[in-house]
């Protein structure tokens, strides 16, 4: 009888693990086509002579800082913590004390969907004039330590965040802020695209091929039904927070659309459609913290204010003359920023608006800063050092020419029959 009972607890183990591998499988590939849905959204938001050097950029993403995030970023972020950082290198084998039912191999690769992704927020604020190897290299320094350091305080359970009950369930400030401030710092220290502003006046340059970022925009808002639900890690027993983050997630994007089409028609008569697109991506990054301590009405919410937020952080980035070709800065800097604070106001368990004082909304608001001023800090940094040295920045000419054809030997589109 022993036996048996023994036999048959291993069995359903095994049941648990496989359903939980597949999920997680699943989930894990989605979240790896949004690097396509970046590609897409930031090629059709500049122009068609740098349309190449974008999708060159998000392969960069993928191959040096996958190669990157294996090699010592997994270690940092999840080896043995001290509460800030960890030191260990490729997948390690053991418990990684998250109580995970899938394997080290396959936590590490969907966990290598949130490192790319967060790198590939920097590529689509620097496009149309940063040069190739040293973004290679950037993109390697990020993939390898900065990203990991932020994803060691979040996830990691000996992490300073997550010992103070800080609540990022798939990244508002560990991936979209991080990569949202790098984005900024880079911005910054590249300058502006020539003939962006002349004489304190903004000159709009537009992108070449808006139903190709319509595309991206779809791709990744498709993909965020395997970035939050996917963070769960696990199915069994997971049904009805699955089915929670599904909702909310769904929720908060459309409200996020629905608030910038009014905005926009309001402020300019006319729905900008474009800023359509950023708007509903706005939503999804704001609600991605909290999308499993909120119920349906706070994510609306949430995404009414994200949907808001984005119109008017666009315009005073420009005002700024900080160059963002396609709005990073706006969607994944501000609004991880808000997202996440947002968690302390709006979830029900602990959120001021539900009688949790303000415990919570303190502990979201430090961290959010942290991790924040970290990337942005560190980015400056290493972006001045490179700048002063090896030179981050195309020439004037081949800027004009176009990177594609001047670095990458192809265009985009060819008059060639």
């Amino acid at each position: 009888m022993e036996e048996i009972t023994t036999a048959a607890i291993d069995n359903h183990h095994e049941i648990i693990q496989s359903i939980d591998t597949v999920w997680v499988a699943l989930c894990g590939a989605i979240i790896f086509l949004m690097e396509g849905g970046f590609a897409l959204l930031e090629a059709g938001f500049v122009r068609s002579k740098n349309a190449m050097s974008i999708i060159g950029k998000v392969m960069i993403d993928i191959s040096f800082g996958g190669l990157a995030f294996y090699t010592v970023g997994f270690g940092i972020a999840y080896g043995a913590s001290n509460g800030w950082f960890a030191f260990d290198y490729g997948i390690m084998e053991g418990d990684l004390g998250l109580g995970l039912t899938v394997s080290n191999n396959l936590f590490w690769f969907i966990q290598l969907g949130f490192a790319i992704a967060s790198i590939s927020i920097v590529s689509g604020a620097v496009a149309e004039r940063m040069k190739v190897w040293p973004y290679v290299l950037f993109v390697v320094i990020f993939c390898a330590f900065m990203y990991p350091l932020a994803a060691n305080w979040v996830w990691n359970p000996n992490g300073w965040l997550a010992q103070r009950g800080f609540n990022d369930f798939a990244g508002s400030a560990a991936v979209h802020a991080m990569g949202g401030f790098a984005a900024l710092a880079a911005a910054i220290v590249l300058g502006p695209r020539i003939g962006k502003y002349v004489n304190g006046e903004l000159i709009a340059i537009p992108g070449h091929n808006l139903p190709l970022a319509a595309i991206g925009g779809f791709i990744l808002w498709f993909g965020w039904f395997g970035f939050n639900p996917g963070s769960t890690l696990a199915a069994v027993g997971n049904w009805e927070l699955i089915g929670t983050v599904v909702v909310n997630t769904f929720l908060a994007s459309a409200a996020g659309g629905v608030a910038t089409m009014i905005y926009t028609y309001f402020k300019y008569g006319q729905i900008d459609v474009t800023m359509v697109i950023n708007g509903v991506l706005a939503g999804l990054v704001a609600v991605t913290a909290g999308c499993n301590v909120v119920d349906a009405n706070s994510a609306i919410i949430i995404g009414l204010i994200a949907g808001t937020i984005v119109d008017i952080a666009v315009v005073e980035i420009d005002n700024l003359e900080i160059d963002d070709p396609v709005g990073a800065i706006a969607v994944h800097g501000v609004n991880g920023l808000f997202g996440t604070i947002a968690v302390g106001l709006f979830a029900t368990d602990g959120g001021l608006f539900f009688g949790g004082g303000f415990s919570l909304l303190l502990t979201q608001t430090i961290g959010v800063v942290v991790i924040g001023a970290f990337s942005f800090i560190i980015t400056y940094i290493i972006l001045t050092i490179m700048k002063k040295t090896i030179g981050i920045r195309v020439s004037r000419e081949e800027e004009s020419a176009g990177i594609d054809a001047v670095s990458f030997g192809v265009e985009a589109y060819t008059i060639f029959e």
